[in-house]
């Protein structure tokens, strides 16, 4: 017999969009454990406040490995204040080393109003080309959604809101009760 893995971890969707100066990442509520919906209402974005430094998180994958890397980031944002890049670099060398962290199965999207990274346990720290970035099983509908929607006279939220609406449409893993969080101007 195969070994495998915790079964069937699937959904969430999170997105970051960045324009006219607020970085908006949204998330859906859903957490499914194979074919079935366990809950509805998780929020999977949050917002950090290390050292008076205002970070919002979003994160797919195991909700204990997301919270896990949540408080290492929390830990090197303290170290690093208002250094989010570093903290994510940090972040994602511990990641890729650590025995213990090897195994956490999650992603992260970070912002702190200015810039905006995707963590994952490769040891990536990935800035957007566009300005949008999405992880998670309905990531890249609402990708395509939002890139879509970027030239646009709507604003960060409503195209976030609009490209998560997209992909609740589309993955039966993604449902449309929404975490939004804004960060900028």
């Amino acid at each position: 017999m195969a070994e495998t893995s915790f079964p069937g971890w699937h959904g969430t969707t999170i997105i970051g969009v960045r324009k006219g100066g607020q970085v908006v990442i949204a998330g859906d509520g859903q957490v499914s454990i194979g074919q079935t919906v366990m809950k509805g209402t998780a929020r999977k974005v949050r917002r950090l406040s290390p050292g008076g430094h205002d970070v919002v998180a979003g994160f797919a994958g195991s909700t204990a490995d997301a919270f896990a890397l949540l408080e290492r980031l929390e830990a090197k944002l303290e170290a690093t204040p208002g250094q989010l890049a570093r903290a994510s670099v940090e972040l994602a060398k511990d990641w890729r080393t650590d025995k213990y962290l090897q195994k956490l199965e999650a992603m992260l999207i970070v912002s702190d109003g200015t810039d905006i990274f995707v963590i994952t346990g490769a040891g990536d720290v990935l800035e957007p080309e566009h300005d949008v970035t999405a992880i998670g099983s309905g990531g890249n509908y609402a990708l395509a959604a939002a890139r879509a929607l970027m030239d646009s006279d709507q604003s960060a939220e409503q195209i976030a809101r609009k490209a998560m609406a997209i992909a609740a449409d589309i993955c039966v893993y993604t449902n449309g009760n929404l975490t939004v969080e804004t960060i900028g101007a």
